[in-house]
């Protein structure tokens, strides 16, 4: 678990699965050319198996800071029987990840769910509906969860019971989860990047102006990153996520941010 400090922060990679996509990588980015797959490949060569197939990682981050608190970035795969199991290698490992890494779910205060697919929800909450995270708020962009259509698993799997619960924390737009001190003294705040989802946002982490990026899926592999115009085939609005990912970027690279992906074979990226 390479952890990177950033201020008061320190922000923990938990790795919850691994293994290829089910469908290889020009069918998952239409159009990408030869060109780009090689710098990709130079970026992540981890993402490159045999022939077209991509391999992914599947990782959440745990963020301690200011003093105790303790916030989850998403919630992995989830168990054998998650609603990821008819595409994802379940079961995942955050529950011993989180072990692993001294974190009782019962100390998280804050369970940010970058967006409501199904790799990104799978531990919230058990398969009888019980929050995984008994005493923490899960923080969501109402758009996000005003997109869902009837039937959807992310409906039933998990936004019906941490409504029941009282535990689901709907926020509009950008939001400061906590600040430390006054001034440049650090913060943790999600930022809406649209379009992979209707209201899917990313983590930002400010240490006294140092900053860690949870991007979450506004990139998804290393060929997005080399070109920010390719798209991925399962973007809801690929013109805002297009923007979103230029927006991210740049942001990033003005404010020398690390980035910390979800699906790239490392979790960590300087983008320079």
């Amino acid at each position: 678990m390479a952890s990177r400090s950033v201020g008061p922060f320190r922000v923990t990679p938990l790795l919850d699965a691994s293994g290829p996509f089910f469908l290889g990588r020009q069918q998952a980015f239409p159009g990408v050319t030869p060109e780009d797959w090689e710098l990709a490949r130079a970026v992540d060569p981890g993402a490159f198996g045999p022939g077209e197939t991509w391999h992914l990682d599947f990782r959440c981050y745990a963020v301690r800071g200011p003093g105790d608190r303790l916030t989850l970035v998403d919630a992995g795969v989830g168990p054998a029987d998650s609603p990821a199991a008819s595409w994802a290698p379940v079961p995942g490992r955050l529950p011993a990840e989180l072990d692993l890494a001294g974190i009782d779910p019962a100390d998280v205060d804050t369970v940010v769910l970058t967006h409501l697919h199904e790799d990104h929800f799978g531990w919230s909450v058990a398969p009888d509906g019980t929050p995984v995270f008994p005493n923490a708020r899960y923080v969501v962009q109402r758009r996000e969860v005003a997109a869902l259509t009837a039937g959807r698993a992310a409906l039933t799997y998990v936004v019906n019971p941490l409504h029941a619960t009282g535990q689901l924390d709907e926020v509009d737009g950008a939001t400061r989860l906590a600040t430390v001190g006054r001034g440049a003294g650090g913060w943790i705040g999600v930022v809406p990047t649209p379009g992979h989802t209707p209201g899917h946002q990313s983590v930002v982490v400010d240490g006294c102006g140092a900053q860690v990026i949870v991007t979450g899926d506004v990139l998804v592999h290393a060929v997005q990153l080399v070109d920010p115009e390719v798209g991925y085939r399962y973007e809801a609005d690929p013109s805002a996520a297009r923007r979103s990912r230029q927006w991210l970027l740049a942001h990033a690279r003005a404010h020398g941010a690390v980035l910390a992906t979800a699906h790239l074979t490392r979790p960590w990226t300087d983008v320079g």
